[in-house]
């Protein structure tokens, strides 16, 4: 348990700053998931559109450093690479 204020404080800041990254985090799987799923019922329509929410929510974590850039890219170029062989 942490003893000083300062320890008490970086507790509660640590405590915050996962749930908020968590949540960042299961954001982006679900929308890959999506694009995912519609990748395997082979509709191109709905794939392309979840495809761009999948980036924007992507980017957004990258930029917020929930997820490394290269990662949040090599999802990106995996997604559409699945969208472009329906």
């Amino acid at each position: 348990m942490a003893n000083t204020k300062q320890s008490l404080k970086r507790a509660r800041q640590n405590d915050a700053r996962y749930k908020l990254k968590h949540a960042q985090r299961a954001r982006a799987r679900t929308a890959v998931k999506a694009v995912r799923n519609a990748v395997l019922q082979n509709d191109k329509e709905l794939a392309s559109s979840l495809l761009k929410e999948a980036e924007k929510v992507l980017d957004a974590t990258a930029s917020k450093k929930v997820i490394h850039k290269n990662a949040a890219a090599r999802t990106k170029s995996r997604l559409v690479k699945a969208v472009q062989s329906i």
